[in-house]
């Protein structure tokens, strides 16, 4: 893919906190869904991305603070106790859970961009939760091409055994089936048009009435957009 363009927000474009856009990213296993994020991540800057917790243990690649925070279970199950997270779930025998702290994170940051949004990156029953207790976010699926190529796809990265392949893929079409929560669905069949079509849901949604409405009464009171 060519270099990202950033849409980080101009001086007029500044929302308040009522403003703040929440993203649900979902897929199967091997959708490209953490590709999808990082691209986002580069493209708007002023996103934060939301760091789960989890049991499971790190790949290669993977950073504790950065990818996940990664904990025991008995340190899961006593942040589950203290109503520490806003969804948790058990997918594929690990635990998964979205702290409320992350928000409150993402709200706090001013620099080097103020944060308007957050991407999470979740299964269809941390969705599911989220959407009950935050009634304004934004939820997309990523669908992949096929499902021959999704197993192509779990098999290529070569970091997993065969059996945990097949129950990832196994899973799939089980989480495939609940596409009906979701506001979008996005077929990664061509990273370059998925992250596309991606890029402009995000767009849309900033343009939202219910987000510009203060923009446009602020025109009408005072004959200039806030700045």
């Amino acid at each position: 893919m060519e270099p990202l363009p950033s849409s980080a927000p101009s001086s007029r474009g500044r929302m308040s906190a009522d403003d703040f856009l929440l993203i649900i990213l979902c897929s199967p296993s091997g959708a490209g869904k953490t590709t999808l994020t990082r691209l986002l991540e580069e493209k708007f800057p002023d996103l934060q991305f939301s760091v789960s917790h989890t049991t499971r243990s790190p790949r290669a690649n993977e950073v504790d603070g950065r990818d996940y925070h990664f904990v025991d279970r008995a340190r899961f199950e006593t942040l589950v106790e203290e109503d520490a997270f806003v969804e948790w779930a058990e997918v594929h025998g690990n635990l998964y859970g979205t702290s409320r702290s992350e928000i409150v994170r993402a709200k706090a940051i001013e620099a080097p961009v103020p944060c308007r949004g957050m991407i999470f990156d979740i299964d269809y029953q941390g969705a599911r939760q989220i959407r009950a207790t935050v009634p304004d976010v934004t939820s997309v699926f990523i669908l992949p091409p096929s499902m021959d190529e999704l197993l192509r796809r779990l098999r290529g990265r070569a970091s997993e055994p065969e059996e945990v392949v097949q129950r990832r893929f196994r899973v799939a079409e089980g989480e495939i089936e609940h596409y009906g929560l979701f506001d979008y669905l996005v077929v990664n069949d061509d990273l370059s048009r998925a992250f596309e079509e991606l890029s402009s849901v995000i767009v849309a949604e900033r343009a939202r009435r219910r987000r510009r409405a203060k923009l446009a009464e602020a025109l009408l009171r005072k004959g200039v957009l806030p700045r």
